[in-house]
């Protein structure tokens, strides 16, 4: 018997998986930190045989060479990826024998990547998952812009075909087991949904639904903007990652977090953004660790500028310092948990701003008040309705762009919180007077604020 057992980063919208027999397993598109993996095929009672990569990755730094170094795994990386470290090439057909009736099958499936490959898992000849990393997803697939603007729509082209091919080769019930697609920014859109066969794919996802033309138009109308640091997850990848330290960061009090503000260093405090708005150390940036941490840090901090984190406990740390190392945030330059109060020094005092909701906002307008709203959500989400005279800024800009936010005090606003909560801290820092708007966009339409959809 089979298992497949898979491995979730939600902050990332990703995932890995180890498969494999009763003895031996294999690991697909494992993440940075290896160690959970090696823990789970240790559970399991198994070794681990080969580590597979779909393609080079854009979105995360992967563990594969160093999972391969420690276990000693066949590394399988598709012939077409140019690396410069050996593993064992692969190319469409070739199969690898992962435990006793248990074959790992590749298949060309390019259009994420040129490279990419696809890994079929069959049990005594008979196909019981498929490994579709960034070409089949969920209700979609993985965008073709990331390699090269002059390829994406010959990539997407590629992508049509792959998943047709796939579908042509597998029966209907087999599982589909994609890496990206589950809030991930290398998915073409976002679909609901965790689990999918071929067979649901063929009925719901538009790679099947609609003729190759009118597909490529609309993956290519519905690419948004690439986050900043998959810049540099490609050629990390193909250099070949280095092993991950994830002993705690040493610790920083008061003087030293004052000291790395003044050298325009980020301190990051990892609290709910209620706690945050409450009181926080000036000049701080709040990203919440239960959030895209990863992702939204990773793609407004300026490449290899030190980070500080800020928590409430070591765990929350070292959970946070676990996941920045997945896109290349290796090691914190110092840290600080406990009482808020004691992380500024002798007679200062904790910053704050207010939070509200919706409501509120409209309220104050009633009342005539000086308010800019300052909407940060992406180009996708304003086009389905937006706040009449808001201004638009999307996160990922505005840390670039708080130049350009109109005077008068600030009520910022995103889909739900979250973000609204990173950039008004972003404005906190540079001392403009904020409102945090947390609150869900749905609710705007009754208060009475005025709406305009498309």
């Amino acid at each position: 018997m089979f298992f497949v057992d898979t491995l979730e980063f939600e902050g990332l919208g990703n995932r890995s998986y180890l498969a494999g027999g009763p003895s031996a397993a294999v690991v697909v598109d494992p993440p940075r930190d290896v160690d959970q993996v090696i823990a789970l095929a240790a559970r399991r009672g198994v070794r681990i045989a080969y580590v597979a990569e779909t393609h080079v990755h854009n979105d995360y730094v992967t563990g594969g060479l160093e999972l391969a170094r420690l276990t000693g795994a066949h590394y399988l990386v598709p012939a077409g990826a140019h690396v410069c470290f050996p593993r064992t090439p692969v190319a469409d057909g070739d199969t690898s024998e992962v435990d006793e009736y248990l074959v790992l099958r590749a298949i060309a499936t390019p259009g994420h990547t040129p490279h990419h490959t696809s890994y079929v898992l069959e049990e005594e000849g008979r196909a019981v998952a498929v490994f579709t990393g960034g070409s089949l997803l969920i209700g979609s697939v993985g965008r073709p812009d990331l390699v090269d603007p002059r390829l994406t729509e010959q990539l997407a082209r590629a992508q049509h075909a792959s998943v047709h091919r796939l579908a042509a080769t597998l029966d209907d019930a087999v599982p589909v087991l994609p890496t990206h697609g589950f809030g991930s920014f290398c998915s073409s859109s976002q679909a609901e949904g965790d689990a999918s066969t071929i067979g649901q794919e063929r009925i719901g996802n538009d790679a099947f639904t609609l003729d190759i033309d009118a597909f490529v138009k609309r993956i290519l109308a519905g690419l948004e903007n690439v986050p900043a640091y998959y810049t540099h997850m490609g050629p990390a990848n193909a250099a070949g990652p280095a092993p991950v330290d994830l002993t705690p960061p040493d610790p920083a009090d008061a003087a030293q977090i004052a000291e790395r503000l003044a050298a325009g260093e980020w301190v990051v405090d990892l609290r709910n953004r209620v706690a945050f708005a409450d009181g926080h150390v000036a000049g701080s940036f709040n990203f919440e660790g239960t959030g895209k941490l990863a992702a939204y840090l990773a793609w407004l901090i300026p490449w290899g500028k030190p980070v500080t984190l800020l928590g409430d406990t070591p765990a929350q740390i070292a959970d946070a310092q676990r996941e920045l190392t997945r896109v290349g945030i290796d090691r914190p330059a110092a840290a600080a948990t406990g009482d808020p109060a004691s992380w500024v020094r002798q007679g200062e005092q904790l910053a704050f701003f207010p939070r509200a909701g919706f409501a509120g906002l409209a309220d104050a307008h009633e009342r005539g008040e000086d308010v800019v709203v300052l909407d940060v959500r992406r180009d996708s989400e304003r086009a389905n309705g937006f706040l009449e005279g808001s201004v638009h800024i999307p996160l990922h800009e505005l840390h670039g762009r708080t130049s350009e936010v109109p005077d008068g005090t600030v009520w910022v606003h995103c889909a739900g919180g979250m973000r609204a909560a990173i950039a008004a801290s972003l404005l906190d820092a540079t001392g403009r007077r904020v409102i945090a708007v947390d609150d869900g966009f749905e609710a705007a339409a009754g208060t009475g604020l005025s709406i305009t959809r498309p």
